[in-house]
């Protein structure tokens, strides 16, 4: 069998370990910004499909289609996120004579539709949370449908999945806002803007289950997972299996997962996810995910099943070689998702060349890296590369291995999430079990004490980034004899090069005190939120840049009058470009 891997990064790595235990060849896929890329070097053979931007490469089915026919693949694996919960990319698949390790795509085509797979789990008898009957056509409509769903709600992509174009609303004047921004979101995510409305509730502990279904007929689960631990509808840190649950909850969220999944005649694996009220001992349905999970590797731990191997037989019309009594839980499983991004600046993203990279050691540990040291993590995809995971007898002993596993983590080039999640599995209300979805943002901050004492990251370009500010700058530069630190004197004086809707670049060389709105980092302008001549106050938002799968705005750093807009929507920026230029005003 040949199979093309149409993702990259992490999960393109982990389906080539299951492809070379399976004696599966591996046919990697690259973008220009991914050439020579850690997937790329441990395939059987690598293809490139384009330029860096994700709808030029990654998600472009037909060229993608083409290099599997060109390179003699049988099937096609799409990962997790990119395409793989695209039912146009299935069909694609199918119809140039190849399997999709997935399920089919009319199922993909229903579940992915949040509204669609809520009429699913209602004929199903499976528990649902208050939401409008379709999608929202418009603010005037949402504003009525809103008061039958009742506050606070959220408001949810149609399709597609992760977090993305979701928006929390918990008054009335919030909503247009919270509709705009969820559906642009959407649509830079999906290419679907469309949204809806749907309860929310803020103590809830989100659960998940893991199915696997065959072409035979035999549905079954491997147990649940508790991702309660998120920011900005994110998961940072899950868990197998999910703690603290009564033996009758438990039974009764993976029985209504495993009916839903018959109902809907799935096959392959994937994972239905819960809202659950632990207090009042009751669930309802989010979204069934018709893929492999970021987090599936600690249902592996705790079941010995290989999730990856399981869909490649599958596909190739394999019935599931175990039954529901043959899967046993044994111990407790945690992961840690490391990201390229700076906790104590709002997670913003931190793409950069990673100058050493020194994983953990310890018997009872996985680790999941796309990467290796001299990889970079590039600006135009997610900002995650890797993840950490422990095993224990118990939750208490998964816990303290994954802590010391992250304090020993080294990551040198980039800022990471490792520090800021390790002192996450020491709060009090995660080790108790009486967190919820909200804990991270609500309760835990980061913690000043635990900034690495240097910033290390820095622009993928190979720049040399600034780690202070003032007439001696520290900053660290990468040599053939590894990186050193050196101290500049004098102002700096920087060219910044933006890059138009159309194409050309733009320079500016210019010195500009840190006081002014530039970019944060790399992306692209996704809105443009004021005019020239208008004044704005402290804080207003003046304009929004896409980067990494987040959006990130960009506000006023005083009150003033805008004397010029620089950017148009679809620019492409580079770090620390002038966005708008402010009349001097009160800071």
């Amino acid at each position: 069998m040949r199979l093309l891997i149409a993702n990259r990064g992490e999960v393109a790595v982990r389906i080539i370990r299951a492809c070379r235990e399976l004696g599966v060849r591996a046919i990697a896929v690259y973008s220009d910004a991914d050439a020579g890329a850690l997937h790329t070097r441990l395939a059987d053979e690598a293809h490139r499909l384009g330029p860096a931007p994700a709808r030029q490469s990654y998600l472009d089915i037909d060229r993608i289609v083409a290099v599997a026919r060109e390179s003699g693949a049988d099937a096609v694996h799409p990962g997790y996120g990119l395409l793989s919960e695209n039912a146009d990319f299935a069909l694609a698949v199918l119809e140039a004579g190849l399997r999709f390790v997935g399920p089919e795509p009319g199922t993909i085509a229903q579940m992915g539709d949040k509204v669609a797979a809520r009429d699913a789990a209602r004929r199903s008898g499976v528990p649902l949370l208050p939401a409008s009957s379709g999608v929202i056509k418009d603010a005037s409509s949402a504003m009525e449908i809103a008061e039958h769903v009742g506050y606070p709600l959220v408001v949810k992509a149609c399709f597609g999945g992760g977090g993305r174009g979701l928006r929390i609303v918990r008054a009335p004047d919030e909503l247009a806002a919270a509709l705009q921004a969820a559906g642009r979101e959407a649509n830079a995510a999906f290419g679907r803007s469309e949204v809806y409305l749907e309860r929310y509730i803020a103590s809830a502990r989100h659960v998940e289950v893991q199915v696997l279904a065959d072409s035979h007929g035999h549905v079954l689960h491997l147990g649940d997972r508790d991702c309660s631990v998120q920011r900005r509808h994110q998961k940072l840190i899950e868990e197998a299996p999910a703690p603290a649950l009564s033996a009758s909850l438990r039974s009764a969220i993976v029985t209504a997962a495993v009916r839903l999944a018959k109902d809907v005649g799935y096959r392959s694996a994937g994972t239905v996810e819960f809202l659950v009220d632990v207090a009042a001992e009751r669930f309802y349905f989010l979204e069934m995910n018709t893929r492999l999970q970021v987090e599936h590797g600690v249902t592996e731990l705790v079941t010995g099943v290989d999730i990856v191997a399981e869909q490649i037989r599958i596909a190739r019309g394999e019935p599931l070689r175990f039954s529901q009594q043959d899967v046993q839980i044994h111990g407790h499983a945690i992961q840690a998702r490391i990201a390229a991004e700076d906790p104590w600046e709002e997670f913003q993203p931190r793409p950069g060349r990673i100058d050493a990279l020194s994983l953990p050691q310890g018997p009872w540990l996985r680790l999941d890296f796309g990467v290796e040291a001299g990889d970079t993590v590039v600006s135009h995809y997610d900002s995650m590369f890797g993840k950490v995971q422990s095993w224990g007898p118990d939750r208490e002993t998964a816990r303290i291995r994954l802590r010391a596993a992250l304090g020993a983590l080294t990551v040198s080039g980039v800022m990471t999430t490792a520090p800021y999640l390790r002192e996450v599995l020491g709060q009090s209300e995660f080790i108790a079990v009486t967190h919820d979805t909200g804990s991270a943002e609500r309760s835990w901050r980061p913690e000043e004490a635990t900034r690495p004492p240097l910033e290390t990251a820095r622009q993928a370009s190979n720049s040399a980034a600034p780690v202070a500010t003032g007439t001696e700058r520290r900053v660290r530069l990468s040599t053939t004899q590894g990186p050193i630190e050196v101290a500049v004197f004098g102002p700096r004086r920087e060219q910044r090069v933006l890059r138009a809707a159309s194409g050309n670049p733009r320079s500016t060389d210019q010195n500009k005190p840190a006081s002014e709105p530039v970019a944060p980092l790399a992306g692209a302008v996704v809105a443009v939120c004021v005019e020239a001549g208008e004044a704005v106050a402290k804080g207003a938002v003046l304009v929004i840049l896409e980067a990494m799968k987040m959006e990130l705005p960009v506000v006023a750093p005083r009150a003033g009058t805008v004397e010029a807009v620089l950017v148009a929507v679809g620019d492409v920026t580079s770090r620390g470009s002038l966005l708008v230029r402010l009349a001097t005003g009160e800071s």
